[in-house]
């Protein structure tokens, strides 16, 4: 028996809704197709923004979008996205895919598309290729009510009133396609970028996220933040940034033979756990460096890209990074947010890559059909932690498949009103675990638990869209608590009060 100690007596902070954030970049079919279509196209849409999709992000709580990139965002001129869609210029996207990008999804229907949803914005600058002047015309054509030539022009395009930006990235993957920069030069940039990406009007402070390093590249943090934390004070060093980001992929496979989305074997499945749970040891890693400047940790840790990254699907367009889901990407999911909880003193926000039809999306779209992926539902089962207060866990499982990874793998959150929601999700392969769990000082009165299951290959298709779905979980009273039968490959949420 596995059991799940959970210290109702402490908190570990504010699991902040952030954490459970998405990105879209213009990549493949994760705007156009996947999010937005004309209006006239025969899907259902509002303003261009496809129902079913807003319905079913709606579903999950999307706390926070990021957008256009990702490697788009440092070849993104903003003003080619204003105006009439007809006058918007055309560019070939030579990042993904070599397609025609028309530009007809602008800051405008970003805007749109965030008041549909209900989330927080994160708009991504141009420093790889853009200018100072650029970046703050922006910022001020966005965010600016008053006399300014950005502003009239946003009035003249049709949108009167500013828009709220609540995080703003100063570059992206700065020490690759964002510029192939040293830390020492892009921090120096970053100094004088962020300058001008100015609060207006007293308006609620625009959130300034710094282009951090790729997965253990800890010296690109350690220089960074020794140059951003040079000037002049360490006290006001904290307002050149509110967060620095990172990125990490699991690859199974290795960067250039990456392996199939839904044809892997038992060896397979246990390295993309074991790359899966290496997310921890690089928030370690990331967060002792930056204790080193920021103790008091201020600065969040923002994971703003993440996931699984497999070869694209046969047939498809190696430039759109098409893939398939299956319950090994749930259980990736389910890790991966678990690890975010457990260090939500220091990760303040993260992205999964991406939202729709690229990567390890939560929806994939096919013309007017639109599936819901293991990963949707395990934000869905996750997503009463939003803001929840994070409590302790210990677990005492042992060891899987013969490997030194942990049998099982938790988190626990308080709510306001005191339901405590503990998630869990079983590493093997092949083997059931029965699951107890045991709290400090607290007896819960009344259970309800939440299933995602299914064979390590299952996935949803156009065909079966509900091959993979949530199902009730039988709980029984166990000494000290609870217990229930926790599949192999399988993740449970259980609510208790």
């Amino acid at each position: 028996m596995a059991t799940i100690h959970i210290d109702g007596t402490r908190s570990l902070g504010r699991i902040a809704p952030e954490i459970y954030g998405h990105f879209s970049e213009h990549l493949g079919r994760c705007i156009y197709e996947g999010i937005f279509v004309r209006p006239d196209s025969g899907i259902p849409n509002v303003n261009g923004m496809r129902t079913d999709v807003v319905e079913a992000l709606r579903e999950i709580r999307v706390p926070v979008l990021r957008w256009p990139g990702g490697c788009f965002a440092d070849e993104y001129h903003w003003q080619d996205g204003i105006g009439p869609r007809e006058q918007r210029k055309r560019m070939v996207n030579t990042h993904w895919g070599g397609v025609v990008e028309d530009n007809s999804f602008g800051t405008h229907e970003y805007f749109e598309l965030c008041r549909q949803l209900g989330c927080k914005t994160y708009v991504n600058g141009n420093v790889g290729s853009g200018t100072v002047r650029e970046m703050s015309e922006w910022v001020e054509y966005m965010t600016f009510d008053g006399v300014s030539p950005m502003a009239e022009l946003r009035k003249k395009n049709g949108h009167k009133e500013p828009w709220q930006v609540d995080y703003f990235g100063v570059g992206n993957e700065n020490w690759g396609c964002g510029g192939n920069m040293t830390p020492e030069y892009y921090a120096n940039l970053y100094r004088r970028y962020q300058t001008y990406v100015r609060h207006y009007n007293n308006a609620a402070p625009i959130r300034k996220i710094c282009g951090g390093p790729n997965v253990d590249q800890a010296e690109w943090t350690r220089k960074v933040l020794s140059t951003c934390f040079a000037f002049p004070q360490p006290e006001d060093a904290h307002g050149f940034m509110d967060g620095l980001s990172l990125h990490y992929y699991v690859h199974p496979g290795g960067w250039k033979n990456k392996g199939s989305a839904t044809v892997f074997n038992e060896e397979e499945w246990y390295t993309t756990m074991a790359k899966a749970l290496y997310m921890e040891d690089l928030i370690r890693l990331h967060g002792s460096v930056m204790d080193e400047y920021d103790p008091d940790k201020r600065i969040g840790l923002i994971v703003d890209e993440w996931g699984t990254w497999y070869d694209v699907e046969p047939g498809t367009n190696p430039g759109f990074l098409y893939q398939q889901n299956t319950m090994r990407d749930a259980l990736v999911a389910a890790v991966t947010l678990n690890i975010f909880n457990n260090h939500c003193d220091r990760v303040k926000m993260a992205c999964i890559a991406q939202m729709v039809n690229v990567l390890q999306s939560v929806l994939l779209t096919e013309g007017e059909k639109m599936i819901r992926t293991p990963t949707w539902y395990v934000f869905h089962m996750y997503r009463d932690h939003q803001g929840a207060q994070a409590l302790p866990v210990e677990v005492d499982a042992g060891t899987v498949g013969g490997t030194e990874l942990p049998a099982v793998q938790a988190s626990a959150s308080r709510r306001a009103d005191g339901t405590v929601t503990v998630t869990a999700a079983n590493l093997s392969m092949t083997e059931e675990q029965t699951v107890r769990l045991a709290f400090t000082e607290w007896k819960p009165v009344s259970v309800i638990g939440t299933l995602l299951a299914g064979e390590a290959h299952q996935h949803n298709t156009f065909d079966a869209p509900e091959a993979v779905a949530e199902q009730p979980l039988p709980v029984r009273p166990a000494e000290g608590g609870v217990s229930f039968t926790l599949p192999a490959c399988g993740v449970v949420s259980v609510q208790l009060r």
